[in-house]
């Protein structure tokens, strides 16, 4: 089991010390492979009195202690951030599909005939955002299927450490940026993956704004970062494909 693993097992029991209770009881051993305390055995109790050691304890509260730091302070600084960014004026959120300039023109074009298909490409945006600019006007049953999208599930995903590096970098919206905030950090080796939980969208959006790391424009590809990409990619790809 790895170190992560029975971090994440604290949510559903209230205390850390009371995971390995529950390894002890299976009779699972549960050791720190790399790093600092690397061969540490965090399951180790007295042969005695069978209880937990006091430099374990001591351990896996540190450990613990220190999870619970980057957290709050990821928390943190998301929220400086995104107030920062209000009184700069930015209102956040999700920027329409349709800008409001080119609504009316989306509107009267399909009163006079132009299909959803066709507007869609014609402002390369998706259909559901046409249909969305045109909601009162499209036919009773229609309106009342469409003014209603499906809700989406979140989706935990396992995002390589230089993807999310590149990405903490760009420019996100708040979704976004809370998203990664909030990803847990699995140590893999030398690096790190971001287990990242959130909508499908916001992980397509996510893998969208990565491109660049695949080179390109008189940019030159780091393979390590490609490779990277191409795993993210390959895992957002297995979700439920967006509309066209």
């Amino acid at each position: 089991m790895h170190i992560s693993e029975m971090f994440r097992l604290v949510r559903g029991t209230g205390h850390i010390l009371d995971v390995l209770d529950v390894l002890h009881r299976d009779q699972v051993a549960l050791r720190i492979h790399d790093g600092a305390s690397s061969a540490v055995d965090l399951t180790a109790r007295h042969p005695r009195t069978g209880e937990l050691l006091s430099t374990v304890k001591f351990t896996v509260q540190t450990l613990a202690a220190a999870g619970e730091l980057q957290r709050d302070l990821q928390r943190e600084l998301t929220y400086d951030g995104l107030r920062a960014a209000e009184a700069k004026g930015s209102k956040g959120g999700r920027r329409p599909a349709v800008p409001a300039d080119k609504t009316g023109d989306v509107r009267t074009a399909y009163l006079e005939g132009r299909s959803i298909a066709a507007l869609a490409r014609d402002h390369r945006v998706s259909r559901g955002a046409i249909r969305t600019a045109v909601a009162d006007l499209l036919p009773d049953h229609t309106a009342a299927e469409e003014a209603a999208p499906a809700l989406e599930l979140l989706v935990t995903l396992d995002m390589p450490g230089k993807v999310a590096d590149f990405l903490r970098t760009a420019e996100l919206e708040a979704a976004e940026r809370a998203a990664l905030a909030q990803g847990v950090v699995v140590r893999r080796g030398q690096g790190y993956t971001l287990r990242v939980t959130a909508v499908p969208a916001v992980h397509r959006r996510l893998l969208a704004l990565c491109q660049p790391l695949d080179g390109g424009q008189g940019v030159p590809a780091v393979p390590a970062q490609r490779k990277a990409r191409r795993e993210y990619e390959n895992r957002v790809s297995a979700l439920v494909p967006a509309e066209p």
